[in-house]
């Protein structure tokens, strides 16, 4: 009888147990760095199929937009982690002595394209820089521009500014244009008629990860169980979203951001897998997310021979591999 009531013990401890992990899914907000879109689609898949729930979490996307900083928010405490677009804010952080790191890169490729018009004597990378001009926005001048002029050659002075809008580069077809090769490709066919020529500056030398994971010091310290499961259930949903049903993560995006139309999401998957941008290189072994430390390097120096980057950074504090490269969601992939 002593027996029977210790298995009947066992099993209602089990219960309240497995009811208490349940009901204590830690609440944790996710802010991106754009308004609601398929570059997001890993992020939406793992909270519309309980990817994080699984593992002990309670995600809330926080999208960004024109109007929405997350950074400070995520330096002020006021959310868990954010989506960096590329290396360069973690350089500056480390600069700027805040204890912020990167423990996963979800893009293998920084989604960065440069266009040309076919036919015009533009239509290989070597071409590029006898563009007559060339249309770049702001943020793109003062970071992969200056590369580009620094590493390739290209006249700084054939700059002009992008206003995101396609029709200067779609009436100059003696020009280049920047762009997401998930976004503007897309526009300049629906505006312009044509395919442009798209050469993705992470396959020319630009080698920085994008839509990296970051988080602050004190989190990865104090709850590195709750980093570990986000960076996780992550890579678990990229997979899922890239190649197995994601018609809830897609709803979710669209309910988020009404002006997302199905079009544009199946476009922008294609885009992504046709380049690479997620899964390609290192994570076909190691796993989605993956990142190493030459590579890091790698990009620094770029970024300090361009003036970019300060030089003198010790930017094995900008991010840690403790999360990432153990081929987590390899199984998933079809």
């Amino acid at each position: 009888m002593v027996g029977k009531e210790k298995i009947l013990a066992g099993a209602a401890a089990l219960l309240a147990a497995s009811t208490l992990g349940a009901a204590a899914n830690e609440k944790v907000t996710f802010g991106t760095n754009w308004l609601a879109e398929p570059e997001h689609g890993g992020y939406y898949q793992a909270v519309a199929d309980g990817t994080y729930a699984a593992c002990g979490l309670d995600v809330t996307i926080m999208q960004g937009g024109p109007q929405v900083s997350g950074r400070p928010m995520l330096l002020a405490g006021k959310i868990d982690f954010y989506m960096g677009g590329n290396l360069l804010s973690a350089f500056d952080a480390v600069q700027q002595g805040i204890p912020m790191r990167v423990v996963a890169s979800d893009f293998q490729k920084d989604p960065q394209v440069i266009m040309s018009q076919p036919g015009q004597g533009l239509d290989k990378w070597e071409d590029l820089k006898n563009a007559d001009q060339y249309i770049m926005g702001d943020e793109g001048a003062q970071t992969f521009f200056q590369w580009m002029v620094t590493d390739l050659g290209y006249d700084a002075a054939k700059r002009v500014p992008y206003t995101f809008n396609p029709a200067p580069f779609i009436a100059n077809k003696k020009s280049i244009q920047q762009g997401y090769v998930t976004s503007e490709p897309f526009a300049v066919q629906k505006q312009g008629g044509f395919v442009p020529n798209q050469f993705l500056l992470a396959d020319h030398g630009w080698d920085t990860y994008a839509t990296t994971i970051e988080v602050m010091q004190d989190t990865i310290d104090k709850r590195p169980e709750v980093v570990q499961c986000f960076v996780d259930g992550s890579a678990k949903g990229w997979y899922k979203y890239l190649y197995g049903d994601n018609k809830a993560a897609n709803d979710m995006i669209k309910k988020d951001n009404p002006d997302m139309t199905d079009e544009q999401i199946a476009f922008s998957i294609e885009q992504m897998k046709k380049f690479g941008v997620v899964d390609s290189g290192d994570s076909e072994k190691l796993g989605i997310g993956t990142m190493n430390e030459a590579r890091i390097q790698s990009f620094y120096d770029k970024m300090v021979k361009a003036k970019v980057a300060q030089p003198g950074i010790d930017i094995k504090k900008a991010y840690t591999l403790a999360f990432v490269n153990k081929g987590v969601g390899l199984e998933l992939k079809k």
